[in-house]
């Protein structure tokens, strides 16, 4: 590199005139890419992070001027500001090969100006072969895209020479240079335009370029012999080797934790490509600080660095499962829910392995990001110069980017603030979290039918059975995404004429749940409370109040109340607020059959049972809530479907089949997982009008009216990170009378909705539901 040497004084006034001069040009250069080519926001970025790199470089130089040589050298550093701008946004193949070719015919003219002038330097011949090394790097990069990775062999080649003479001091010896070394090194950068040029056929080029690289190992593989020879010594610095790369890794996981977006959305290689401010901020920090404080100041960002990461982390999983970011105040009664998810997926043993990892994973990341802040602060105190330099290099291009408000993604600024952002975000997360709960009051102290006499309520369905099938993760996406539609919807149109030969209609809508992904359990809530739960304080609130849930509304009405969930395996004390007359669990249910992944039982069971348990001679009339589970993730294995009459305890399922963990949703190929889920909901849905249309057939006095509804979309593993919250749901009777009640509401005749079909928030439906059918409040 550059020799280190800095004057006291800063630079001199006539290296400060020919800097200035150079950033002027720099800027010229780009000014013009920018007008004559559409050189973009991300392209102006790189060239005034380049231009500014090369202004810093120089200043650390310790030279008093450049002299006529080294202003030659500039004129090249500016020709290779340009390159570094076209690669980065290539908006012009000839303008980069010109800009590179005149690079290149330079390189020979600042050496003979030395010579002739006899003001040769060590720091001339420095500061030319570092130039060239970054135009080979660049130019590589450039044609890497073209031809392979392969070709960053050419741009890497002096970097890797240089990181190995930190274990092999011996590779820093005296070369006398050869003229074959010389013809080597010159016709890599040759080579390397001709092939960005894209005249060449794609065969000619790899040829042409390989042969060059080829030249060039040999090159230094004879350098590396020549030096072995001449060496006393050999010795290996492995101290010194290990601390660069534990120095590196500490750079790597700064860079990580500051750079790792909270979106699966955005996860992508763009978006390591930004420049944080925090990074600004933290070199001009440990500069000035004295050692004691620089210390408990590196530590302490370095933890609450290593918390964000965490609880990015943490983001991402939420963004992959249920479409949002994780909230800490309220969120954290999910993190025992997905240990539940993962044990009775995987088994209880892979859950108390993933809850001890993650555990240790989360302090790891806690001092790992401690220790590796204070490590990179420490560095950046021992070098002063260069790290204030760094910065002022990376201000130049932050600035620019923030000016340009240049972006690689949408909503991705390359003038990274992230971390700042999402810190301030979770601060203020915690007053909303109070507002919010004070909110949620001030709604749920507003009911029309709180004190509504239960004979006034739901009159209109005096008599009849009533059942709210919850069918799991089917959201919209399953009858209008074009990879699943198709079958979904043949499925749903053979159901609808199966049940109208029977007799039945339909009305179908579409509601906005509150979650995506899973949280099933808030949706329902938010189904029967008419308020929008979607977080567990807004639900536990909820539970505490006295707040009149449709359940409860018919329980007060008359009705029998259930409820049937096979996937609650422990105590739901939370049926009593709902106004359940009884709740049936897994292990109320009787079924010796087989798992299915997550799912307990089979849909087709769980109707069974609830037929055998609910639904026999003398029964009441009953208002029930099923929640169906086969279409949970991960949506396989599926039961096979059996005539019912052979249901029985369910061991009929049987034998077990190779169970699906939970992590196969993220781990399977994207097109088998959205299959598998296509599956599961035609499974679910057949299941759904088959019972029903068993209903009609063996007892048509009792055949019940349905509201058949999805409680969330499924996971983005399957809908992608930008759909929305929307579900179908039906009403379902063999009385036109219920279908006329619901007329005003504009929903679609049949199972599916209409394109124009209107979409309410899931909170409404309670109201609108008790409004339709009994006297209004």
């Amino acid at each position: 590199m550059l020799a280190r040497v800095q004057s006291e004084h800063g630079p001199s006034p006539i290296l400060t005139v020919e800097l200035v001069g150079g950033a002027l040009a720099s800027a010229g250069l780009l000014g013009v890419l920018a007008e004559g080519f559409g050189l973009g926001p991300f392209g102006l970025v790189v060239g005034a992070a380049a231009a500014a790199a090369l202004v810093a470089v120089l200043v650390g130089a310790g030279v008093p001027a450049l002299g006529p040589a080294g202003r030659v050298t500039l004129a090249r550093g500016v020709l290779v500001v340009g390159v570094t701008a076209l690669v980065a946004d290539p908006v012009s193949t000839p303008a980069l090969v010109v800009l590179a070719g005149v690079a290149l015919l330079l390189d020979g003219v600042d050496g003979q100006v030395a010579r002739r002038r006899n003001v040769t330097s060590e720091f001339g011949a420095r500061f030319d072969m570092e130039l060239d090394a970054f135009l080979l790097l660049v130019l590589s990069w450039h044609v890497a895209g073209q031809l392979g990775n392969w070709v960053l062999l050419i741009g890497l080649a002096r970097y890797l020479f240089v990181a190995a003479g930190v274990v092999l001091p011996w590779l820093g010896g005296e070369l006398e240079t050869k003229f074959s070394g010389k013809v080597v090194a010159a016709a890599q950068g040759i080579v390397l335009v001709v092939a960005a040029s894209e005249l060449l056929p794609l065969v000619a080029a790899q040829v042409l370029v390989g042969v060059a690289l080829l030249a060039l190992l040999w090159s230094f593989g004879r350098d590396v012999v020549r030096l072995w020879r001449g060496a006393d010594t050999h010795p290996v610095r492995v101290r010194r080797g290990l601390a660069a790369v534990v120095t590196a890794l500490a750079a790597l996981l700064v860079l990580v934790a500051l750079l790792t977006p909270g979106d699966i959305a955005r996860l992508v290689p763009q978006s390591g490509l930004r420049i944080p401010f925090e990074i600004l901020v933290a070199l001009v920090v440990a500069v000035l600080l004295p050692r004691w404080a620089r210390l408990v100041a590196a530590w302490t960002a370095g933890v609450v660095l290593g918390l964000m990461l965490v609880l990015t982390l943490f983001d991402l999983g939420f963004s992959v499962a249920i479409a949002r970011p994780f909230d800490p105040a309220r969120d954290a009664v999910l993190l025992g829910n997905a240990y539940d998810f993962v044990a009775e997926t995987s088994g209880p043993v892979v859950g108390v392995v993933m809850a001890v990892l993650v555990g240790l994973l989360g302090v790891a990341l806690l001092v790992g990001t401690g220790g590796a802040v204070a490590r990179l602060a420490r560095i950046a105190a021992d070098h002063r110069s260069g790290a204030l330099r760094l910065a002022g290099a990376l201000a130049v291009a932050w600035m620019v980017a923030w000016t340009l408000s240049a972006q690689l993604l949408p909503g991705v600024p390359v003038a990274s603030r992230d971390v700042s952002i999402r810190a301030v975000d979770r601060a203020v997360a915690i007053g909303d979290g109070v507002r919010d709960q004070r909110a949620f009051e001030r709604e749920a102290s507003v009911d029309a039918y709180r004190d509504v006499p239960g004979d006034r309520l739901l009159t209109a369905l005096r008599g009849r059975d009533v059942v709210i099938v919850a069918v799991e993760s089917y959201g919209l996406s399953a009858l209008d995404d074009p990879a699943m539609a198709g079958p979904v919807r043949a499925v749903v149109a053979g159901g609808e004429q199966r049940l109208g030969a029977v007799g039945y209609g339909a009305r179908t809508g579409v509601l906005t749940s509150p979650v995506a992904g899973g949280g099933s359990w808030l949706a329902h809530a938010t189904l029967l409370s008419g308020l929008w739960i979607d977080g567990e304080q807004r639900h536990t609130d909820l539970t505490s109040s006295s707040r009149l849930t449709l359940s409860r509304a018919f329980h007060e009405a008359g009705w029998r109340t259930v409820a049937v969930q096979p996937g609650t395996t422990g105590p739901w004390p939370e049926a009593a607020f709902f106004g359940l007359d009884r709740a049936y669990t897994h292990d109320d249910l009787g079924y010796r059959g087989p798992r299915f992944s997550w799912s307990p039982m089979p849909d087709q069971y769980l109707f069974s049972a609830f037929d055998r348990l609910e639904r026999g001679p003398g029964a009441p009339p009953t208002m029930a809530e099923l929640v169906l589970t086969s279409s949970h993730g991960p949506w396989a294995p599926l039961p096979r479907t059996v005539p019912w009459e052979a249901v029985g305890d369910g061991s009929v399922f049987g034998p077990e089949e190779p169970q699906r963990s939970f992590q196969s949703i993220f781990t399977t190929n994207s097109a088998e997982v959205r299959d598998d889920y296509r599956r599961s909901i035609e499974y679910t849905l057949s299941t759904v009008y088959a019972w029903a249309e068993r209903q009609a057939t063996a007892r048509p006095d009792r055949a019940p009216v349905l509201v058949v509804l999805g409680d969330h979309q499924p996971s983005p593993a399957v809908t992608g990170p930008t759909a929305n919250r929307d579900v179908p749901i039906s009403i379902v009777s063999r009385d036109p009378a219920v279908l006329a009640a619901v007329d005003d509401w504009g929903w679609s005749d049949g199972l599916t909705p209409d394109p124009g079909a209107p979409v309410w928030r899931m909170d409404t439906f309670r109201d609108r539901f008790l409004d339709a059918y009994g006297p209004r409040p």
